[in-house]
């Protein structure tokens, strides 16, 4: 089950790179676009706010996660929905997607076929966290290996499907006129080192502790926290700095 205030506890944090994204499409006033993977609705509310007079449909597999989206603003549409096979009936101006595609499988065939639903000059906008290289997720598959947790997490999941930018570009690029590609690492600046314990548990540690007993959850955090004060060490001021790399892509057809 997502948690919608855990996902928000760095709600600034996290519209960043949404915001960066928006910003580099290139539709000036689009009747129709959807927002895949919209969660608590803080994508759905900044496209809002970048073309106000387009009708938004925002999709998100998560009750509870809807739910909040629907109290922030109930006019938009909020459709409960598998985003991997969720099309639009018609074709439309733009189809986004903020931090939602890593827990998509088999992105060689789910984007052709979510270009195949735009309009003609119509843009595909998507923001991939990039995290898999990273030491914050390193640390998750060393724990993974350990006793006791290699008893629930052996062999390792693999929730994310993240391919590399050259790929994206190879599956994109003969289909559209036009494409970018570019990765961001933001270094956010956060209270204290458990606070990325924190973020992680809003995101990428659910399937983790999801197999693990719920007796157990809070143990496995402590050890994961362990690691991570290690590998975050706090600054002079007692916050930490936490690089979190993002890939984009945003292509017209």
């Amino acid at each position: 089950m997502w948690d919608p205030s855990l996902y928000l506890r760095f709600g600034d944090q996290r519209a960043q790179p949404c915001l960066d994204l928006i910003q580099k499409i290139g539709v000036a006033d689009p009747a129709c676009a959807v927002d895949l993977g919209c969660g608590p609705g803080n994508s759905t509310t900044a496209l809002r706010a970048r073309w106000p007079r387009a009708r938004i449909i925002a999709v998100d597999n998560s009750p509870a996660m809807l739910d909040e989206a629907r109290r922030s603003d109930p006019e938009d549409e909020w459709i409960e929905a598998d985003i991997a096979h969720c099309r639009p009936a018609q074709p439309v101006d733009l189809i986004f997607s903020n931090a939602a595609f890593q827990w998509v499988p088999d992105h060689r065939s789910l984007l052709p076929g979510l270009v195949r639903c735009l309009r003609a000059s119509g843009f595909l906008a998507v923001q991939i966290p990039y995290h898999l290289h990273s030491p914050a997720h390193h640390a998750i598959e060393e724990l993974c290996a350990e006793p006791p947790w290699r008893t629930w997490l052996q062999p390792v999941p693999r929730p994310f499907e993240i391919l590399e930018p050259e790929d994206y570009y190879r599956i994109l690029r003969p289909m559209v006129r036009g494409l970018e590609l570019w990765q961001t690492t933001y270094l956010h600046i956060l209270e204290r080192p458990a606070a990325i314990v924190e973020w992680m548990r809003g995101t990428g540690l659910r399937p983790y502790l999801e197999r693990i007993p719920e007796a157990e959850r809070e143990a496995f955090l402590r050890a994961y926290g362990e690691k991570v004060e290690r590998l975050f060490p706090a600054q002079p001021d007692g916050r930490v700095l936490f690089p979190f790399p993002r890939l984009f892509f945003v292509a017209q057809v």
